[in-house]
């Protein structure tokens, strides 16, 4: 066919690359999914590990982290 139309696979294609920008435009600026609490809780227990801190330091900054999270509410 003649003239300034577009064929179906063009519409395809354009449906196709929006489809992509879409897709990368929601990778770029979603949320990361992660418990703060956990990620504390780690670096808790690496401290303690390398003997940076002691047991009672551990055992108490534990115990406020896990009373923070009772508390907290989501």
């Amino acid at each position: 066919m003649a003239g300034w139309s577009m064929g179906i696979e063009a519409w395809a294609w354009m449906a196709a690359w929006a489809l992509v920008m879409g897709v990368a435009v929601w990778l770029l600026i979603r949320e990361p999914r992660h418990d703060a609490a956990a990620d504390a809780a780690a670096i808790l227990r690496a401290r303690f590990a390398r003997g940076e801190i002691s047991e009672d330091e551990f055992r108490r900054a534990t115990a406020a982290l896990a009373s923070d999270r009772r508390e907290a509410p989501r």
